[in-house]
């Protein structure tokens, strides 16, 4: 990483952010969230018990590579019932109850899903009884994992064992919606006939706006049980005259249009749009004299829906801007003659933060902050993504186009 000093004359420029509110869940207690986030160790012991039966890992294995969603993953309750509750009856018999209890234990647990969160574990396994069944609830939880034969054992939090694991772990994929089929080229696929190629008509022009185009982070923020992460940026601005913050715009897997973008590694590169120009313009007409935060977010819960700790999340912000004199927002500084989004000032002291959205575990990556404001840069990169205690976990490259 190389120095240098920060740039001229600070801008402090006008406010930030967007015509597209994201409307917060309904609030939880945070004990009634403690009691229902219990491991589900008793139903993990119970899975893996069911894997005795060669028949039953057939089924399951022909089930997971036919499932269509990322990783091949399994939502549990809805393989426990399908295919007239095959799973659910064999899983029982295996372990000498009924189907009926079975079925209380899956309604009590969180919402689970099945999975082989390392890829080679995936490949290895051909449906054979070398398989453990491990869950966990966060990424800071070592996985307690089962045999066949029922027996526990801790696995370590870091390094995936040779055995083949199998995850019953909460839920972070949306299983409401079924992914989206490659569209086919199937007549005139040499784009004859004077015609779009192939018949599919080009995809309109990128819309104007604040643009992400590549990134880089440090450490994947999720552990191996957990599989790959699921980065998503948000655009954080003021809620209404208070110091509370809300997300107007998520960029991500499930974001949805030209807000979607899929990193599941350390680096990606591409273009995806963070924050239209027209919510921009919204946003600043509503707050005068306020500027949005980039933030980043590693998603271990309900996608585009920022939940983790108040305090955390509190204490990052306030030493972020504490380190950088506040100038740890941005806008769009765009002329007549060159586009770009520089940094800015947070005007207003964030004291209740994101309060009703804090119910589970995403891991918090960090505040973008410009590499002019950091007095550093990182080749290829304008925007550091500061962590707790200041701490650089990544940097990102945005464009405003």
């Amino acid at each position: 990483m190389l120095n240098r000093s920060c740039a001229g004359v600070a801008l402090i420029l006008i406010a930030a952010c967007s015509d597209r509110a994201v409307t917060p869940p309904s609030e939880t207690p945070v004990a009634a969230i403690a009691a229902n986030a219990k491991r589900p160790e008793a139903l993990a012991k119970m899975f893996a018990k069911g894997l005795k039966n060669g028949a039953f890992r057939a089924y399951l294995k022909a089930q997971l590579d036919a499932s269509p969603y990322r990783e091949h993953k399994l939502q549990f309750e809805t393989f426990l019932a399908a295919n007239g509750s095959r799973a659910l009856g064999e899983i029982a018999m295996e372990n000498g109850t009924s189907k009926e209890e079975l079925t209380r234990q899956a309604k009590a647990a969180i919402a689970l899903e099945v999975y082989f969160p390392v890829p080679s574990h995936r490949a290895a396994w051909t449906g054979d009884e070398h398989v453990l069944v491990a869950t966990a609830v966060t990424d800071d939880d070592p996985p307690i994992a089962f045999d066949p034969e029922g027996r526990r054992q801790v696995l370590d939090l870091k390094t995936p064992p040779a055995t083949p694991v199998l995850a019953l772990v909460p839920v972070e994929t949306d299983f409401s919606v079924r992914p989206a089929r490659v569209m086919e080229c199937v007549v005139d696929c040499d784009g004859g006939g004077g015609g779009p190629i192939g018949g599919v008509v080009p995809p309109p022009p990128p819309a104007p706006g604040l643009y992400m185009t590549k990134s880089h982070f440090v450490q994947d923020f999720e552990g191996w049980l957990k599989g790959s992460p699921e980065f998503e940026v948000h655009i954080l601005g003021q809620k209404g005259t208070t110091d509370s913050l809300m997300s107007y715009q998520c960029a991500g897997e499930h974001a949805g249009g030209p807000y979607t973008f899929d990193q599941n590694d350390l680096d990606w590169s591409g273009n995806v749009l963070l924050f239209s120009k027209s919510q921009l313009d919204q946003y600043n007409a509503a707050h005068p004299n306020q500027n949005v935060r980039v933030f980043v977010v590693e998603d271990d819960d309900t996608a585009c829906q920022i939940k983790t700790d108040p305090t955390q999340f509190q204490n990052l912000i306030l030493a972020v801007d504490s380190a950088y004199n506040k100038l740890t927002t941005g806008n769009d500084s765009s002329t007549t003659v060159t586009k770009a989004y520089k940094y800015a000032k947070a005007l207003y002291n964030v004291w209740q933060a994101l309060a009703h959205w804090f119910k589970s575990n995403d891991e918090l990556v960090g505040n973008a902050v410009e590499d002019d404001i950091v007095g550093s840069f990182y080749p290829g990169y304008n925007w550091f993504v500061k962590g707790e205690n200041n701490v650089t976990n990544g940097w990102i490259n945005l464009e405003m186009r």
